[in-house]
């Protein structure tokens, strides 16, 4: 049985020098890292966040006097710009020779997407993108262990396939965290815990096969805190109608029946981006192949082929 719960690695430890690894092994963005390009003149921002969810960048000193540092929500493609969110870069209070800092505050609560990060050498000026230096996620590789209210937010500092500093954010009024996913011979079973909800009498989870109405519906095993569950999922569950084909289904959790179903996700840790990260084998039965796999969003899906 597969239960990746137990290989979590620190992306502290994972970037100490700044440096992520591709899935190769090689320096993800080798081609333009200042390790690798000499030319490169992208100013580096350190980066450390607490169990609150602060977030404080350091920066090296500037020429100009009121530098600020920018977060843009990434636009889908074709859209225009939605949100910025500007911050001072302040003077360091631990250093004395000119560093900057900027704290993001838990609040307000950034919108769910990818935000990528710039420095303003001041008000008004051409923003320039930041390399990333030290990023210390220690605080939130338990992260999946402390109950939060709603709503849920989590924010991840990352690197870019481009070698830039970025936050991946989350925002709901609701979640279900995934923390371990078995896969056995004939069936799956998932463990995961609500937050921001609590699970009823009534609570069923929901598999919505992806791109259609069809829904199958499960009943959980919760535990007597109301918070904790699991369920399992076998051929029968995720058979598409009429046999043959594939398909994907998306899992969600309904903590009661007059309630809005929830996405059963992974998002409370230090891995912004997990599907090449945490991947399952998949079982073999009548004919077809049942694999669980996290979504580009990090949501939980089930593939059938």
């Amino acid at each position: 049985m597969s239960t990746p719960e137990n290989e979590m690695t620190s992306t502290h430890e994972r970037t100490a020098a700044g440096t992520p690894q591709g899935p190769a092994g090689t320096p993800e963005g080798a081609a333009t890292s200042p390790r690798n390009d000499t030319r490169d003149t992208h100013p580096r921002a350190h980066c450390g966040i607490g169990t609150d969810g602060r977030i404080t960048f350091r920066l090296p000193p500037t020429t100009t006097p009121r530098p600020q540092l920018l977060l843009r929500l990434r636009p889908k493609k074709g859209r225009p710009e939605t949100a910025l969110h500007v911050l001072d870069l302040e003077p360091d209070p631990d250093r004395f020779d000119g560093h900057r800092q900027a704290v993001l505050e838990p609040h307000p609560v950034l919108d769910e997407g990818r935000w990528d990060v710039y420095l303003l050498p001041e008000p008004g000026a051409e923003r320039r993108r930041l390399r990333p230096g030290l990023r210390d996620l220690r605080a939130l590789v338990d992260g999946h262990l402390r109950d939060r209210p709603s709503p849920i937010t989590a924010r991840v500092p990352y690197v870019t396939k481009d070698g830039f500093l970025a936050l991946r954010a989350w925002r709901r009024t609701a979640h279900a965290e995934a923390r371990a996913i078995g896969v056995g011979d004939r069936a799956l079973t998932v463990t995961a815990r609500l937050h921001g909800a609590e699970l009823r009498e009534d609570a069923t989870v929901r598999l919505r096969l992806r791109g259609t109405d069809t829904v199958r519906t499960l009943r959980p095993r919760a535990d007597d805190d109301a918070r904790s569950f699991s369920f399992t999922a076998g051929p029968g569950d995720l058979t598409v109608d009429g046999g043959g084909g594939g398909g994907i289904w998306d899992v969600f959790v309904r903590p009661a029946a007059d309630a809005p179903p929830i996405r059963v996700a992974r998002l409370l840790d230090d891995v912004a981006d997990r599907k090449h990260v945490h991947v399952y084998p998949a079982i073999e039965a009548d004919g077809s192949a049942f694999r669980p796999y996290y979504t580009v969003d990090n949501d939980l899906a089930i593939e059938v082929t």
